[in-house]
């Protein structure tokens, strides 16, 4: 009886040995598992990532001057153009009649001259010839030979071809004024007669066509839109406390949303001076070459950076932001402490670059199966396994 007694006493014992070992190791008041990792000393690769659309460096928006109705659309979204070429006609109503009747106004007004130019030399070699006899007969009236009053009468024909000369002259200016006047009109209505072409202004691509044949557009409103498919770029988008490691002739790698295995080589093109201030980023343009990619098409971009050398670092998953402060929780004899810490660069690799709170041969918690607290111990394991 006794010795059945013992060995239910030791079967108790035993029973409750299990479970205070399960409580201790796998209950609530286990250790917390956590995984740890020594800061490094070494070379941190850097680099800055962004992301953005793909947009034409040069867009030019073809559009007429004033009001009118669309005649005809010689182009397509998609067709490549040459400068010069006419892309699209407005109806040019009655400007064609205006311009004939202005070239008419012109030829006529260039006559108009010829005639005041054969007046005016007709006039000045009158003169000429009053004046050579008023000369002879101031000569003969000093010897004797003529009388005053012959004198007079030349001098009197000498004065009225002097006004008439002056007529004729100022009918040759005016006649050339009108001529001038007309010109102009004929330009202007010239000019407003070209303005109905919609002509490309490079040798470029088309890609967008707003309008059909038979709309009425205002002047100003865009009919269609021509790229220059050389000079494309990316409008990357980074986070203002990284651009100003990012420099004009960086070489970036570009990765666009419809070649996502292909890396684009590209290059730094601009920096833009102002900052959006709500999303707290700046525009950075990246120039590449993929004429065949579609305008407004998403981007990734990567800037790579020089790497830093001797540099301290830790895992970026160790940084944990409490009461308004970076730090990381610091295992020293099995119990982990929150220490504050300064950072510096975070690496697209997932480190991050330690200024100061740490020593070379701190410990930090890089992962924890629970919320972490001062003074809390824990058990340090290869990985933590999910359950």
């Amino acid at each position: 009886m006794f010795s059945r007694k013992n060995k239910l006493l030791a079967l108790g014992i035993g029973i409750f040995l299990v479970f205070a070992g399960v409580v201790m190791t796998q209950g609530p008041l286990a250790p917390v598992k956590v995984t740890v990792e020594k800061m490094q000393v070494g070379d941190l690769a850097n680099s800055v990532f962004g992301v953005g659309t793909l947009q034409a460096r040069h867009s030019y928006n073809l559009a007429p001057t004033m009001t009118s109705r669309v005649k005809n659309m010689l182009v397509d979204q998609g067709d490549s153009v040459t400068a010069g070429q006419v892309l699209a006609e407005m109806d040019p109503v009655d400007l064609d009649e205006k311009l004939a009747g202005s070239q008419r106004v012109v030829a006529k007004t260039a006559n108009a001259i010829q005639i005041a130019e054969a007046q005016e030399a007709e006039a000045r070699s009158r003169l000429k010839l009053i004046s050579a006899t008023v000369l002879r007969y101031e000569d003969l009236h000093g010897r004797g030979f003529v009388s005053q009053e012959m004198l007079d009468a030349k001098l009197h024909e000498k004065n009225a071809a002097e006004a008439s000369l002056a007529v004729a002259e100022a009918n040759l200016e005016n006649a050339r004024e009108e001529h001038g006047r007309a010109q102009t009109d004929m330009r202007g209505i010239g000019k407003a007669r070209a303005q109905g072409r919609l002509v490309s202004p490079v040798d470029g691509v088309v890609v967008a066509r707003l309008v059909e044949p038979g709309s009425t557009v205002v002047g100003g409103q865009t009919v269609l839109q021509v790229i220059d498919p050389r000079s494309l770029w990316i409008a990357a988008r980074i986070a203002q406390h990284q651009a100003g490691l990012v420099r004009v002739g960086q070489k970036a790698a570009v990765v666009l949303r419809s070649r996502p295995n292909e890396m684009i080589p590209g290059r730094v093109a601009r920096i833009d001076m102002v900052s959006d201030a709500v999303t707290e980023e700046r525009i950075v343009n990246v120039s590449i070459d993929a004429s065949a990619a579609g305008i407004g098409e998403y981007a990734e971009v990567t800037f790579k950076l020089p790497e830093l050398p001797n540099t301290r670092s830790i895992p970026s998953a160790a940084v944990k932001r409490m009461d308004g402060q970076n730090g990381v929780w610091v295992l020293q004899d099995g119990k982990v402490q929150f220490r504050p810490v300064r950072i510096g660069i975070t690496t697209m690799d997932g480190r991050t670059q330690i200024l100061d709170g740490l020593g070379d041969d701190d410990t930090v918690v890089v992962y924890s199966q629970q919320p972490l607290r001062a003074g809390l111990g824990v058990k340090v394991v290869s990985a933590l396994v999910r359950g």
